[in-house]
């Protein structure tokens, strides 16, 4: 077996993109982690472990996510990828719509930003931009890169992002299933065209919604309404449609998680929550995982180690 060169420690949160009206533009950092422990080795073999959440479903060979995202980040560098050692710890919660493969390009990109500390540098343009080249879109990737609230936006081709830092009162609770839904599914089932009406209603509300989680938590309920995807989905994915609007009846904000199907309430208090919480335990099987939560304000970070040094932040 070949020896570590270098080591690095990377941690990533989730993230819930949409947040109703922000159609692939939103994105919220959460408070549950993928973290690793990536070494470029000395010799050419991969060799990847994972445990935690989802970690039978991950592929541990050539065609790993986190794998092939450093590999396209030294290659963007004009850097030979070494031989790599991977040890994964999951906690977010795959093909919930709560951004896991996002998560992992970010990991990826992370982790080829310490490997190559001194070497090769990356800007926060440079992360964003590779992240969207990897993953398609950026409003997943953004607030897992930077955390926070993002608002995330293309020129040109260019990704480009907004951090905005959340209202303290603002509490979210994740319902998780135990059930997926794949992005690429869920996209399958939108409408083609809307309307000028919905383009309107969805554009107040997302303006809105930026004014409801960084002042104002209590226009939630207005702003989180939505008209441009979550119907479309709703025969996709008929129990997450009942929750939310079973939770919205009782006066929550509750939208679908990105694509789905797990589902996001965004509650003006930590006592609001509970009351969620409560409503949905009352009226539900017990099939949803709830996940009491908090704003990452923090997004993904990097440790690097040398041999007798202590960790520091890059």
């Amino acid at each position: 077996m070949s020896a570590a060169v270098r080591t690095v420690e990377v941690r990533v949160p989730a993230t819930s993109a949409n947040l109703g009206p922000g159609f692939d533009t939103l994105g919220l950092a959460l408070s549950v982690y993928d973290e690793l422990e990536v070494s470029a080795l000395d010799g050419p073999e991969i060799d990847i472990a994972v445990e935690g959440t989802g970690a039978a479903e991950i592929p541990t060979d050539e065609s790993n996510l986190i794998l092939r995202t450093i590999r396209y980040a030294y290659e963007a560098v004009g850097r030979k990828a070494p031989g790599i050692r991977i040890r994964a710890r999951n906690g977010i919660p795959h093909g919930r719509g709560l951004g896991s493969s996002g998560s992992a390009v970010v990991a990826g990109l992370l982790a080829a930003k310490g490997l190559l500390e001194g070497v090769a540098a990356f800007s926060d343009a440079d992360l964003l931009r590779l992240a969207t080249e990897i993953e398609g879109h950026p409003d997943n990737v953004a607030p897992a890169l930077f955390g926070g609230l993002t608002i995330a936006w293309t020129d040109d081709e260019t990704p480009w992002h907004k951090k905005l830092l959340v209202h303290r009162g603002v509490s979210p609770l994740v319902f998780v299933p135990d059930r997926t839904m794949s992005t690429s599914t869920a996209r399958s089932v939108l409408d083609p065209a809307v309307s000028r009406e919905d383009a309107v209603f969805n554009v107040s509300r997302s303006a809105l919604l930026i004014a409801a989680l960084t002042q104002s938590p209590d226009l939630l309920m207005a702003a989180t309404e939505d008209r441009l995807h979550q119907n479309s989905r709703a025969a996709a994915m008929p129990e997450t449609d009942k929750l939310v609007r079973l939770l919205r009846a009782a006066g929550f904000a509750a939208v679908v998680s990105g694509a789905g199907p797990s589902v996001l309430v965004l509650a003006d208090g930590p006592g609001r929550r509970l009351e969620a919480l409560a409503v949905a335990e009352e009226h539900t099987s017990g099939s949803w995982q709830p996940l009491m939560l908090a704003v990452d304000f923090l997004g993904g970070t990097v440790k690097a180690s040398a041999e007798g040094a202590s960790s520091h932040e890059l």
